[in-house]
C-alpha cells in the first residue's frame, strides 16, 4: 500500500516536472525566437522599419511607429524587390536584409552584423562587377563603403545599397545571386578599407552610360569596364 501511493507521488512530481518544461518551452523560448513586427505592432521596431524604408525609397507616409497599411504595403514592396517572402511581415529575414537586429540576437550582434555586411556588400559586388578585375570589385565596395562616410548618403551599408535606384544590380534582382570567394575578399578588403576608386562615390561604365550626369563627374581613375568618379 505505502510502495504504490509513493510511486503515485513519484509520477505526480515528475508529471509536474514534465508540465513545467513543457511551459517553459512553450512560453519563454518562442516568445524570444518569434520576434518580428506586423499590422497593428507599435514601437521603436517599427519606427526603424519605417525610417529605413522611407531612406530607400519604400515607404511615403510618416515616422509615427504604427504598423498600418502603408508600411505593410512597404514591407511588401521591399520584401518583392529584394526576393524575400512577400506577406508583409517584418520577420527575422526581413529585418535582417535591412539591417536590423532583435534583442534576441544581442550576445552576438556584432559579429553577426560584419558577417552580414560582408555578404551583403559581396552581394553587391557580385551582382555589380563579376568578371572584372578583383581591384575592380574592391572598388566597387570601396565606393559603397565611401558613401556610408558621406553625410549625402545613409549610414550603413544595408542603406546605401537598398537606397531606391541606386544600383542596378538590386533593380534586376542579380543582389540575391550567391557571390563567390572572390566577391566576398574583396568586401573583407573594401570594409577593411582598401579604397582602389581613390574616394568615388560613384562609378558607372562608359560603353553602356547613358545618363548625361554622370559623365559630368569628375573622375578617379578608370578600373576594367569602370569608370570611376566623384
Amino acid at each position: 500500500m505505502l510502495k504504490r501511493k509513493k510511486n503515485r507521488i513519484i509520477i505526480g512530481v515528475i508529471a509536474f516536472i514534465a508540465i513545467f518544461i513543457t511551459i517553459y518551452i512553450i512560453f519563454f523560448q518562442n516568445n524570444s525566437v518569434e520576434v518580428l513586427s506586423k499590422y497593428g505592432s507599435r514601437g521603436s521596431e517599427v519606427t526603424q522599419i519605417q525610417t529605413k524604408l522611407k531612406r530607400w525609397g519604400y515607404y511615403n507616409g510618416n515616422i509615427d511607429g504604427i504598423y498600418g497599411t502603408q508600411t505593410v504595403n512597404a514591407v511588401k514592396y521591399f520584401q518583392r524587390k529584394n526576393g524575400l517572402t512577400v506577406d508583409g511581415i517584418a520577420g527575422p529575414a526581413t529585418l535582417k536584409a535591412m539591417g536590423i537586429y532583435t534583442s534576441s540576437s544581442t550576445s552576438t550582434s556584432s559579429s553577426s552584423s560584419n558577417s552580414n555586411n560582408v555578404n551583403l556588400l559581396a552581394r553587391l559586388i557580385y551582382g555589380e562587377a563579376r568578371g572584372e578585375p578583383y581591384t575592380g570589385q574592391v572598388a566597387v565596395g570601396a565606393v559603397v563603403m565611401n558613401r556610408v562616410k558621406s553625410s549625402s548618403f545613409p549610414n550603413s551599408i544595408s542603406g546605401v545599397i537598398y537606397a531606391s535606384g541606386a544600383f542596378d544590380a538590386v533593380k534586376d534582382g542579380q543582389i540575391n545571386l550567391t557571390p563567390n570567394s572572390d566577391a566576398k575578399k574583396a568586401a573583407q578588403d573594401a570594409i577593411n578599407g582598401w579604397d582602389p576608386s581613390y574616394g568615388a562615390i560613384y562609378y558607372f561604365n562608359p560603353a553602356t552610360a547613358t545618363n548625361k550626369w554622370i559623365w559630368s563627374r569628375p573622375m578617379t581613375v578608370t578600373i576594367g569596364r569602370h569608370r570611376f568618379c566623384k
